[in-house]
This record gives structure tokens, C-alpha cells and sequence, in this order.
């Protein structure tokens, strides 16, 4: 097997820090119990250091845009900011361009700019921060969008916790709620990333009811997943999950050396660390 991909990846060097474009406030870094030193950010050299400790050949970056930037609290990642680094390290990263549905057609211009000027692999979109369910219709442009441009799209499901104490956002992305997207969209490619936790029976029942539903085992330590999810990426799911960090929440060494321990067999594991996220991103 090649090197790992990592489908979840945040950009987390002391610029983003600085500029406030994490949305993690100090106390939710204490949460997941983030180690002191690296709460400042690190550099991408630094990373690609742990990259390659881990064995992962390549990192999806996350433009992320987390909900109306009018709204207080709502931060983004330039698109031209991955641009620059996944330029810097070609064969390291790719890029995911997040999507803000209160921009209207410009945002529909700038996906369409992100994919055939920056080579961005697919979109993002945190339903959470936008505080719409994923089936609301100001998204449906950006999945048609994304239909038209043959490149899939990630959402977290699930709960999302309090990333910022300054703003609560509510939970509105059960996995159920893919279930009328997938519908009248065939032919886009949909991933819940995030496990769908706690509703992760609902997640791997949309995986298996839908043939362009995706799951990923990020966010969460792989010590931690659910039994139901280990079973499902080891069994008759076995091409429908990928791996990611969710960066950097998790660690990468961490997640890999876990995933190690999962007891998967062999062609479940390589599906999971590499073949799936080829296939689905388009990468070859």
C-alpha cells in the first residue's frame, strides 16, 4: 500500500492563529486536550514533518468557510491561502473550497474558480455555522454546482460541539438529513465527515441506502469510534469510509498508529487509508 490520505485537514500554522481563521477557542483546546505548545499553530514544514511520520503522501486542506461572514464569530480561510500552499507542496496537498450559501452567485464563481483555476478536489460546507440543516435550499445551487464540476462535496454531521464560547451553534446536521439530498442529486458525490456522532447508526444507513453517500473516521481518535463504524469501514462498507484528522483536532501519527490497532484486514484498511479518497476526489 502507497502512502495514506488524509481527507480532513485544517490549515493550522501561527498565521491562522493570529488572524483568528480557527475558529477553536482556548477552552475548547483544553477539551480535546491539545498539547500547550502547539496551541500557537505550527508551520506546514512542520506538519509535512508529521506527515511523513505517519506515512500519510497527502493532505486535503480545508478553505474553509464557517457560515455568514456578516455573522460575529465567522471566520474563513482564503481560497487563495490554500492556493499558496498546496502550490508550495504539489504532491502534499490538495485543496477543498468552502462553501458560504449567504454569498449567492458569487460564491457559485469563486467554486467554479477554486476547481478549474486553483485545481481544488472537492468542496466543504459546515451546516452548523450556517445554521441550516444540509437539505435547506440555498444550498442546492452549490450542489448543483458540484455536480456540474464532477467534484464531491463534505459536510460535518453529527453534533458539533462548542468550538467558541462567544458562539453556540446548534446541531442541525443529522445524517437523515442527506437522505432528500442524495435524492434529487444522483450523481453528486456527498461525504459526512465526523462519524455522524452520536447519530452514527443514521450515517452508515445512508452510506448503505445510497451508492454516492461517503463516510470518514475523523475528528474522533480511532480508539474512540464507535463499534458499529469500525465494523461497517471493516465489512460490508468497506468502500464507502475514508480516513481523516480533522487537523488539528487529531493528531496524524496518533490517528495512524490507532487505526493500527483497529484489527481491520488488510483490503478494508487500504480502502479506507488510500483507495476510496482516489476514487471519490478524482485524484488519479
Amino acid at each position: 500500500m502507497s502512502g495514506t490520505i488524509d481527507i480532513v485537514v485544517n490549515l493550522y500554522t501561527p498565521q491562522e492563529v493570529k488572524l483568528g481563521q480557527t475558529g477553536l477557542d482556548e477552552d475548547f483546546k483544553e477539551q480535546v486536550r491539545m498539547p500547550k505548545e502547539m496551541r500557537g499553530g505550527i508551520t506546514v514544514d512542520q506538519y509535512l514533518e508529521k506527515m511523513d511520520t505517519a506515512g500519510i503522501e497527502r493532505s486535503l486542506l480545508i478553505a474553509v468557510r464557517a457560515g455568514d461572514i456578516r455573522m460575529p464569530e465567522s471566520f474563513e480561510v482564503p481560497y487563495e491561502r490554500v492556493h499558496e500552499v498546496c502550490s508550495e507542496h504539489p504532491k502534499r496537498f490538495s485543496g477543498l473550497a468552502g462553501i458560504d450559501p449567504f454569498r449567492g452567485m458569487s460564491g457559485l464563481k469563486d467554486l467554479e474558480q477554486a476547481v478549474n483555476e486553483y485545481g481544488f478536489v472537492g468542496a466543504h460546507l459546515y451546516p452548523h455555522w450556517c445554521e441550516l440543516p444540509p437539505d435547506h435550499r440555498k444550498y442546492y445551487p452549490y450542489y448543483a454546482k458540484c455536480c456540474e464540476l464532477n467534484i464531491p462535496i463534505m459536510m460535518q454531521v453529527g453534533h458539533n460541539l462548542i468550538y467558541s464560547r462567544n458562539r453556540r451553534l446548534p446541531s442541525v446536521a443529522r445524517p437523515i438529513l442527506l437522505d432528500q439530498v442524495a435524492i434529487d442529486f444522483p450523481e453528486l458525490k456527498l461525504i459526512g465527515i465526523h462519524i455522524g456522532i452520536p447519530w452514527t447508526e443514521e450515517m452508515i444507513s445512508m452510506c448503505w441506502k445510497h451508492e454516492n453517500i461517503y463516510t470518514a473516521g475523523d475528528a474522533y481518535a480511532p480508539k474512540y469510534w464507535p463499534k458499529s463504524f469500525v465494523h461497517y469501514a471493516n465489512s460490508y462498507g468497506s468502500h464507502k469510509v475514508m480516513f481523516g484528522t480533522d487537523w488539528p483536532v487529531i493528531d496524524p501519527i496518533r490517528a495512524i498508529e490507532e487505526v493500527d490497532h483497529l484489527n481491520l484486514r488488510e483490503e478494508s484498511k487500504k480502502l479506507m487509508l488510500r483507495d476510496n479518497a482516489i476514487k471519490v476526489f478524482n485524484l488519479e
